[in-house]
């Protein structure tokens, strides 16, 4: 089973100074940055998802630049994405239309003809139809029965499409793999589509519209559809958001899936931001240790403009929390002392309060508990890859972008050793 990271320019500055808080002045973001095949020195994952939505473009606006964009474009995904080495030559590179950044369209901005020649020419190894998201979604539909009128649209034109989309990559003899994609509001409805991108030809589907689903209504999904496809036919789940249960899938035949989820849950998560291998074959989760800078962070500087809080004392707290889990890191300061100054910082942002007026409130008691827990196990100096190597305590921070991605590639790495393990397992059994 394939793990395919979905990238959205996540790169970070190598050079980035974490106790002065800066990059260097003469930073050029990209061309100097580095990426998680880069920073980690090998490939944390199997593959590479771009979306042309991502890239965007005069009718999308997409997260690249407009200089990025036409570099893409004129040097290819691989050489875009710094993949083009010997050692990342195995990586598949998986392109997708991005049907997020156009679901309020009536189609999709994109045609067939014109998806096959992006990915052809940009050099993709495999590359998913023009699909219209559906959101509706009834787990006990039976073949085509429910569904709203749009919903029937969509599925109407995910597939005219695929079937465009199908004929064109043979028509051009293209270089890449295509991937049929499956809509449906239902899992009948679902089973029904990917019954008939079979027939169009495909042997690789890509299941979408899942990231909204609970995974039992994943797994009926992915039933309906197994019963209605040959064996041989691969599947692929797009933006699998329940990728820490990847274990309970396994009996469904997934050859890959996509998926951002262990690097954004780094900074997007209120609890889980740091991962470690668990016990036999799970994975251990710690929450990251919240320092904000004071004079950019809104909340805090709501406070300041109400006179709720001193900027200068906010800044002398946001000193003290630093250099209290620095010494901490270094053995030089002890665990509960290093919590009472994060608390003390953390009161502002949590309660909007001093600490001496709310330090006995349930909210501020629940984090010191999962700060305390952080601490005593310091998971940074249970792993010895790159990143907490080199950022130490510092990576277990959560402050601005060099660190919060840092903290999330640290968690690819672990997320991609935790599938290796899995298929290990299977493999044995």
């Amino acid at each position: 089973m394939k793990f395919i990271f979905a990238d959205s320019l996540d790169y970070v500055d190598p050079a980035f100074d974490f106790i002065a808080d800066r990059s260097p002045a003469e930073r050029q973001p990209y061309w100097d940055d580095a990426y998680p095949h880069e920073i980690l020195g090998y490939a944390p994952y199997d593959g590479v998802l771009v979306s042309r939505g991502i890239v965007g473009d005069h009718r999308v606006k997409g997260k690249y630049t407009a200089s990025q964009a036409r570099r893409f474009h004129l040097v290819g995904v691989r050489k875009f994405l710094r993949l083009d080495k010997p050692e990342f030559a195995h990586l598949d590179i998986f392109g997708d239309c991005g049907a997020f950044t156009y679901v309020q369209e009536e189609r999709p901005p994109y045609s067939p003809a014109e998806m096959v020649e992006f990915y052809d020419e940009c050099g993709f190894t495999h590359g998913c139809s023009v699909d219209h998201i559906i959101f509706d979604f009834d787990p006990g539909g039976k073949a085509l029965e429910g569904g709203s009128d749009n919903a029937k649209t969509r599925f109407d034109i995910t597939l005219e499409n695929a079937d465009a989309f199908f004929r064109e990559a043979r028509a051009i003899d293209a270089g890449f793999t295509p991937l049929g994609v499956i809509q449906g509001w239902s899992p009948g409805s679902m089973a029904e589509a990917a019954r008939r991108l079979v027939a169009m030809g495909y042997d690789y589907l890509a299941l979408g519209g899942m990231v909204p689903l609970k995974s039992p209504e994943i797994k009926l999904c992915l039933e309906a559809i197994r019963a209605a496809v040959p064996s041989a036919t691969r599947l692929h789940i797009l933006g699998f958001a329940k990728a820490d249960d990847i274990d309970s899938f396994h009996g469904y035949d997934i050859a890959s899936f996509d998926t951002t989820s262990p690097l954004i849950r780094a900074f997007k998560d209120a609890k889980q931001n740091y991962y470690l291998p668990g016990e036999g074959l799970g994975l251990r989760y710690f929450t990251s240790i919240r320092v904000p800078q004071a004079i950019e962070n809104p909340k805090l500087q709501r406070g300041v403009k109400k006179g709720m809080f001193r900027a200068e004392e906010l800044i002398r707290l946001e000193a003290l929390a630093l250099e209290s889990l620095r010494a901490f890191d270094r053995g030089e300061a002890a665990l509960e002392d290093t919590l009472h100054n994060v608390l003390v910082y953390s009161a502002p942002l949590v309660e909007e309060k001093p600490y001496e007026d709310c330090k006995g409130s349930v909210s501020l008691t629940r984090l010191a508990q999962r700060y305390r827990a952080t601490l005593a196990e310091q998971p940074w100096k249970q792993c010895s890859c790159k990143i907490c190597r080199d950022a130490a305590i510092d990576v277990i921070i959560f402050r601005g972008s060099n660190r919060n991605k840092r903290r999330g590639i640290h968690n690819l790495a672990v997320y991609q050793d935790h599938i290796e393990r899995l298929d290990l397992k299977r493999a044995v059994d």
